[in-house]
């Protein structure tokens, strides 16, 4: 059922600012996620004693991955908190835990100042943003779904990724504009804190924007239905959907950290490869992917989630040994290799958000996508980097691929076995 206020047949269309409103905290929490990821040789130093820089770096890196493990958490709370108040109650408060997180970075004084205070408020603002990015990309796709006129839903759904893929993609291009106008120690001093207030600044107008962002017809019109208890109901009625989510990102989630974060780096580890090459061989390959992402959303609207789907899975599950064998010192073979990989990618990224949606019911929606992907993501997307480390050091780097393809095989079958969602009524779910 439809809001009664609204004329049976009628959807409002999205204008341009609520659509970059909806998603701008996807980009926001992968700026972040990766800004980290690049600065935190400069800047863990700061954090803890600066007499073992080794040292300093690994334990920098692991609060990094402590912010992983909170993400389940933040897709059970901010999903249950988006289905009981609102998709832009959800949306509004993720985004303020995210550009907080980022505030804290900032501005937080260093071990040299404060002791043991400044690794514990490095830890606060990753466990911030770890249960924001848990509630984030759920309710960005419940409301790109629920605001996208009848047979759009995909093409609505792509702008997730798309946003998804400029935030890391911003911090990368940010990274190497500090990296040719500031020397080694000004970064160390300073430099490193930049993009942690660039992350803040742009909350700050994601807050503003969200805040204006109107609420679904959807969420509206079922304010009858609404339950006091959505993670529960959500074990309860709708496991079998929430094992699907699980199928679903489980072969993606581990693509997404090899080909966006990792790849770049096992090029210059393993072939010598210059930095700035691989850095701009990354640029590339996003950029391809970001131009592609709303034509397989709109094509998925004409053929079904099904098909790209399954192109997705297939190709990786066939293909991802081959890429691998292609990689050397050539800045070529990892603009080829990127690209390749991020396009077939690209068929999983323009869908995926609306086929999870599309799965379960208007008073569940959130927490039912948010709960699953985000414990995925963190078992299998937050240990694939060091999956891939020990594999190396031991030796047997060459079995990092063969793993990818088996995840993907699993997801190839989950596509294979779920209904097509392309045509439903989600208020009918």
């Amino acid at each position: 059922m439809r809001d009664s206020t609204v004329p049976a047949g009628y959807f409002r269309p999205m204008p341009r600012p609520a659509l970059i409103a909806a998603t701008i905290g996807h980009a926001l929490e992968w700026f972040d996620w990766n800004a980290y990821a690049i600065f935190s040789v400069f800047f863990a130093g700061q954090f803890f004693p600066a007499d073992d820089p080794a040292l300093a770096r690994i334990k920098a890196m692991m609060i990094f991955g402590i912010g992983f493990f909170f993400r389940p958490l933040g897709g059970i709370l901010l999903g249950s908190y988006t289905d009981r108040f609102g998709r832009r109650g959800g949306l509004t408060l993720s985004v303020l835990l995210v550009s907080g997180g980022s505030l804290i970075v900032a501005v937080c004084p260093t071990y040299a100042e404060i002791g043991l205070l400044a690794p514990a408020l490095l830890l606060l603002a990753r466990i911030v943003q770890g249960l924001s990015t848990g509630g984030e990309m759920a309710a960005a796709a419940t409301y790109l779904a629920e605001v996208s006129p009848p047979g759009r839903r995909g093409f609505y759904s792509s702008f997730a990724y798309v946003t998804g893929t400029l935030g890391p993609l911003t911090a990368t291009l940010l990274a190497e504009l500090l990296f040719t106008v500031l020397d080694e120690s000004g970064l160390t001093a300073w430099g490193w804190r930049v993009p942690f207030a660039v992350g803040a600044l742009l909350g700050i107008y994601g807050l503003y924007r969200r805040q204006t962002l109107p609420e679904t017809d959807s969420f509206l019109a079922g304010r009858d239905l609404r339950v006091r208890r959505p993670t529960w109901e959500v074990l309860r009625r709708h496991p079998v959907s929430g094992f699907r989510v699980i199928g679903f990102t489980i072969g993606a989630t581990v693509v997404y950290y090899t080909f966006l974060v990792y790849l770049p780096s096992y090029a210059q580890d393993n072939f010598g490869m210059p930095a700035k090459s691989a850095l701009w061989a990354s640029v590339i390959a996003q950029s391809a992917m970001i131009a592609v992402l709303p034509l397989l959303g709109a094509l998925s609207d004409r053929i079904g989630r099904k098909p790209l789907l399954c192109a997705f899975a297939a190709g990786y599950a066939v293909l991802i040994v081959p890429l691998f064998t292609l990689l050397n010192s050539t800045p070529e073979s990892l603009v080829l290799v990127m690209t390749a990989g991020l396009l077939l990618f690209g068929c999983y990224a323009a869908v995926a958000p609306t086929a999870m949606a599309e799965l379960f019911p208007t008073q569940v929606r959130s927490v039912g996508l948010g709960m699953p992907y985000s414990l995925t993501v963190a078992v299998f997307g937050g240990t694939s980097p060091y999956l891939v480390e020990r594999l190396t050091d031991s030796g047997h780097a060459q079995w990092f691929p063969w793993y990818l393809a088996v995840l993907c095989l699993i997801s190839l079958v989950v596509f294979l076995t779920a209904r097509e969602t392309k045509g439903i009524d989600l208020d009918q779910c």
